[in-house]
């Protein structure tokens, strides 16, 4: 990894999991900072800036994820998607 990366594991809390409004939410944010970000689950790694590859993990509640991204605002992009992802993506169940 190059020196502006940073990666953080994070648990779907959603019961319903990573369903297409979570992953619209995640794809969202992502797309706000300048960094490449990857979602990644097991051995596959996508695009967290694409809802349709971030909707190919198929993410039941409980799953263990990594977050990373790499470049300038790498930090920022990490926090704040892991926040939005502890948040249950603002649902309430």
């Amino acid at each position: 990894m190059s020196h502006n990366s940073l990666e953080v594991e994070v648990i779907i809390l959603n019961r319903l999991g990573l369903h297409a409004r979570p992953a619209s939410r995640f794809a969202s944010l992502a797309s706000e900072f300048e960094s490449d970000v990857r979602l990644i689950k097991d051995d596959a790694v996508v695009d967290g800036k694409s809802i349709l590859e971030v909707l190919t993990l198929a993410c039941p509640m409980g799953s263990r994820l990594k977050v990373r991204a790499s470049g300038p605002d790498a930090s920022a992009a990490v926090l704040a998607l892991k926040a939005l992802i502890e948040s249950g993506f603002g649902e309430r169940d």
